[in-house]
């Protein structure tokens, strides 16, 4: 953008929605950038986690920067209720457009692409510019998990889409944006050069945390099926050096949960049983059983799959201690955390009745072939096919 696209930036009042991952390939931020290429920043908005990356999941923010003093104002849109999760229209006024800068994970609970939706919304009021610098999708192109079924959007989910979607989040503003039918000027600057198929390692890019839970590469691939575990009474290792990769909870018996897991004969990946103790969050201080999920081959790899057996084998070998997370979710207080991140009570229901892994993930098929099919208008990348 800064270098093909000047004349979105040069002289125009710009507002920024960005975080720690905001940077060029030599890891200078957004916020400095714009300005150093004559824009005039007059906003800065923060997603879940806050500008600079600090808080945790689910922690209200308030105003923060990411400057070395004065600057433009910043707006955090995570706040304490679900009414600041959307930019208040007069922080928009004088504005001619709003960059949006964002690394997305590629998995629908994942909220940043849910603030950028919202952002969307809030330009075609306005009759602001959005305008996205697009990422990578660390996942991929591939499509795994069901849609969202009519009456359980959230801010896990605010528009059909599968769980691990495969699109960038310049391709899913394009589509939430055709299927919401906004009118706003929308534009994506696309990537140079990147294929869909490309694994993200080979790119040479430094791994930037998008948030304080995702460290690694290796956090985001399992993290689709891991994050499932944050509608449960199990941790999901938050609290350990290896969040979604750890998990477990004191009831576990860690050997017996890797036996029963490593039997389920799952895709690119193996359970290795340990004890941990979280520092923070579930189970804090509690000496827990558990397995470290292990990726040997992530072309292989099915993570939400992987996820739903971990539910599974868990309800299997625990019955009497095993539960539902009852607290609010992502502001959500009258259904279960777990139906809004499986986007239904399917998972639930099933996991509860006993049902078999292949039973629970069944009508996957129709749903990834359906979206797949939903997404291709607004592909802007080749699969390398």
């Amino acid at each position: 953008m800064l270098r093909d696209r000047s004349r979105l930036i040069e002289g125009r009042h710009l507002g920024l929605l960005c975080n720690p991952t905001s940077v060029d390939s030599s890891l200078n931020h957004a916020q400095r950038l714009l300005p150093a290429a004559g824009a005039r920043l007059r906003a800065v908005f923060g997603p879940e986690h806050g500008v600079g990356g600090t808080a945790q999941d689910m922690i209200a923010v308030d105003g923060d920067a990411f400057t070395d003093g004065g600057g433009p104002p910043t707006y955090s849109l995570y706040g304490a209720h679900e009414a600041t999760l959307a930019p208040k229209q007069r922080w928009l006024e004088g504005l001619d457009a709003v960059v949006i800068d964002l690394q997305d994970i590629g998995a629908r609970y994942y909220t940043y692409v849910w603030t950028a939706a919202l952002m969307l919304r809030a330009c075609a009021e306005a009759g602001v510019q959005a305008i996205v610098c697009d990422r990578p999708n660390p996942l991929g192109g591939a499509i795994e998990g069901p849609s969202i079924e009519a009456g359980f959007e959230s801010f896990v989910g605010l528009h059909p889409v599968c769980v691990r979607h495969g699109l960038t989040i310049g391709e899913l503003c394009r589509l939430y944006a055709a299927e919401q039918q906004l009118d706003v000027d929308l534009e994506v600057i696309e990537l140079g050069g990147w294929r869909r198929d490309r694994p993200y390692e080979q790119l040479g890019l430094p791994w930037i945390l998008p948030s304080p839970n995702m460290p690694t590469l290796d956090t985001a691939w399992v993290y689709p099926g891991g994050c499932l575990l944050e509608g449960t009474s199990v941790s999901e290792g938050r609290g350990t050096t290896r969040p979604f990769e750890i998990v477990g909870a004191p009831f576990v018996d860690g050997g017996r949960w890797a036996v029963a897991l490593n039997n389920e004969a799952l895709p690119g990946v193996r359970f290795r049983p340990l004890s941990f103790q979280p520092t923070f969050q579930k189970h804090a201080g509690e000496v827990c059983g558990g397995v470290q999920l292990h990726v040997t081959d992530r072309a292989a790899f099915a993570p939400l799959r992987t996820g739903v057996a971990l539910l599974a084998t868990l309800q299997r070998c625990w019955p009497e201690a095993f539960g539902w997370r009852a607290e609010a979710y992502e502001f959500v207080t009258d259904r279960p955390a777990i139906d809004l991140l499986a986007g239904g009570t399917w998972l639930r229901e099933g996991v509860c009745a006993g049902a078999s892994l292949d039973e629970l993930c069944a009508g996957w098929g129709a749903a990834e072939r359906a979206f797949g099919a939903r997404r291709r208008p607004f592909l802007l990348y080749s699969d390398g096919a």
